[in-house]
């Protein structure tokens, strides 16, 4: 395996005396990603890799061989191979293929949906398959590599930053990226909480104000409005635009150029645009410090004044002042409330983003931590705080240990995640795996692996009486209840007909201090032997989905097929029937890719022909 940093051993001679219990704080970021840790009077830092760098590029590039590199070297592959190199993978953490489905032209390379696991994105690479959750571990583990050079310590432990508007799913995957690359991962901590940190907002208990947090980064825009009172964060709104960022200023000026040399630019290879935008990206950066810019380059010159630039970006930080005013209105709050705003991300070094900002909220601008490190180093306060060195703070109880319930194929499916704070209410929707099903087993465990066989079994009881429907139809809601002293309540429900059965298990983790520490021990040492047979798993599930799809298809929309089409389906048929008694994850997966493809024209026309015979028959007045 290529790793991208030339790591050297490193030595502590420019950072301060490190707090004895270690935990690092990560910003794992949409376009690049940092790691920070607090010293023994809890000042945070970055470290740096061995020539001084802060920030590793989220940027991932394979050979042919399956090895890789990630971050800068990665990034220089974009131009040259841009199917193989994997960036912005933190849009697709946790998102469905349909999630993704309209916007997939605006990636080099391709994803595809995998129907066994919610229909979430997974990647292909030269015939190989990746979920978000690997790639991400894959930058972790280059996040760490750097830090552990640098430090000359082991590390294992983390806490790790995430926007405020990632919903469950994808604050597990980003939890699951951090086990794959052997941490453990302590809290999953909000961006502009960390960022609030990191200026020290919120340290203080008796301190109660309401702040804005404006995070205009590499390819996303977020703005936060947070409540702080006794030393909890609570995040009144979010807004944003996921495809807002510098990346777009850059492009403006990149577009201009164009414009500029049509003629001379008209054929612009792919290499040659990477070259233009990466010249517009060094113009901004000039212009935020000078008046002019220029520039040759192929035999062109590039020039661009502070005056011509600003007006290309003015639209743009419109758009974040809209949404500004559209997270106050939801927060219910008036824009006088805003005692501070907080800056994140490298773009609110634009003097047009700081001053629009500054007269739209008429607030204290705190813009003097480096905007791109910001929140790594509140991520670093928040670990440090977690590893028991700020004896100043207390921490609300959390769940020591993850809850969930087994699915399909002896998977752990994760309900509570391990540190969630309690008392604490969640629930997720699962259905049936057989058509007419009337009974439904919940089992549920407790522990940190992903196959349920490796953990810990607290109970089980029997959902029954369920109407008979279709394979795919019940909605089953399954909720876990945790009070404050640790007593689990699971009740299961299906929404449609009211069924529903309630179970309490005491006790829900009274587990040894000893135990659990065995138990997380395991996961992260198992990681990635339990993410290879979890994907073996669901592509088994999926492909066995799969047969019985195409075997009801044929035998419903055979006279619908040309003979040609019917015998390729039903070979195709034979041979993932075949790979899924003896084949592995990725030919199982290349396979249903495709079968999907293959089968796209006559499902489409099934479903033409559904539709008019729907139609047929009603009079329309």
């Amino acid at each position: 395996m290529k790793i991208p940093i030339d790591i050297k051993t490193g030595s502590l001679t420019q950072m301060s005396p490190l707090s004895q219990d270690l935990v690092v704080g990560i910003d794992l970021g949409t376009t690049n990603s940092l790691i920070a840790v607090a010293d023994n009077e809890g000042k945070p830092q970055i470290i740096r890799d061995y020539k001084g760098k802060t920030m590793v590029p989220s940027i991932i590039h394979f050979f042919e061989d399956n090895s890789y590199i990630v971050g800068i070297e990665a990034k220089h592959q974009m131009g040259s191979d841009p199917k193989a190199t994997l960036y912005s993978i933190k849009r697709l953490m946790g998102k469905s293929f349909q999630d993704m489905k309209e916007i997939q032209n605006t990636f080099g390379y391709t994803f595809l949906e995998n129907y066994e696991d919610e229909g979430l994105v997974r990647v292909n690479v030269n015939n190989k398959f990746y979920t978000p959750v690997e790639l991400s571990s894959f930058i972790l583990k280059a996040l760490v590599i750097q830090a552990e050079a640098a430090l000359d310590r082991k590390i294992s432990r983390a806490v790790i930053t995430v926007p405020a508007y990632f919903n469950d799913a994808q604050r597990q995957a980003t939890r699951d990226a951090g086990k794959l690359a052997g941490l453990d991962v302590l809290r999953i901590v909000n961006e502009p909480t960390a960022a609030s940190l990191a200026y020290g907002l919120g340290l203080d208990r008796n301190m109660e104000e309401t702040i804005a947090v404006y995070d205009l980064g590499g390819g996303t825009f977020d703005i936060s409005i947070l409540r702080i009172e006794n030393g909890i964060f609570e995040v009144l709104s979010t807004k944003g635009d996921t495809f807002l960022g510098g990346d777009d200023f850059d492009l403006a000026i990149a577009e201009k150029w164009k414009n500029t040399y049509r003629n001379e630019l008209q054929l612009l290879p792919l290499e040659k645009w990477y070259e233009l935008k990466w010249i517009a990206e060094e113009a901004k950066i000039h212009l935020s410090q000078n008046t002019v810019f220029t520039r040759l380059w192929n035999g062109l010159t590039l020039s661009l004044s502070k005056i011509e630039a600003e007006e290309l970006f003015q639209p743009l930080i419109f758009k974040t002042i809209e949404l500004s005013a559209a997270a106050l209105r939801d927060a219910g709050i008036a824009i006088t409330e805003i005692s501070n705003v907080v800056m994140v991300g490298g773009s609110t070094r634009i003097p047009a983003v700081k001053n629009a900002v500054s007269q739209y909220f008429q607030a204290k601008v705190h813009d003097d931590v480096n905007p791109d490190e910001v929140v790594a180093l509140g991520a670093a306060v928040q670990a440090d705080i977690l590893a028991g060195n700020r004896k100043d703070l207390l921490l609300l109880d959390v769940t020591p240990l993850s809850l969930g319930i087994e699915t399909l194929g002896g998977l752990m499916d994760v309900i509570v995640p391990r540190n969630t704070k309690v008392p604490a209410r969640i629930g997720r929707n699962y259905t049936t795996s057989k058509d007419g099903q009337k009974n439904l087993a919940i089992t549920v465990y407790q522990g940190e692996r992903d196959l349920v066989k490796h953990n810990r079994k607290l109970g089980a009881f029997i959902l029954s009486n369920l109407p008979p429907m279709p394979a795919g139809l019940p909605k089953i809601e399954v909720v876990f209840a945790l009070d404050a002293d640790g007593i689990l309540t699971v009740k299961a429900r299906e929404l449609r007909s009211e069924t529903s059965m309630e179970v309490v298990i005491k006790s829900a983790y009274g587990i040894s201090d000893e135990e659990m520490a065995m138990l997380l021990l395991d996961s992260i040492h198992n990681a990635k032997n339990d993410m290879e047979e979890k994907q073996r798993i669901e592509a088994l599930n999926e492909g066995k989905l799969l047969i019985d799809s195409i075997q009801k298809f044929i035998s419903l929309n055979s006279t619908l097929m040309t003979t040609e089409e019917l015998n390729g389906l039903t070979e195709r048929k034979k041979n993932l029937e075949l790979l899924v008694e003896t084949g592995n994850k990725d030919s199982i997966m290349g396979l249903i890719q495709e079968i999907n493809e293959y089968a796209q024209p006559f499902t489409h026309r099934a479903m033409d022909s559904v539709l008019g015979a729907a139609l047929s028959g009603k009079k329309v007045d």
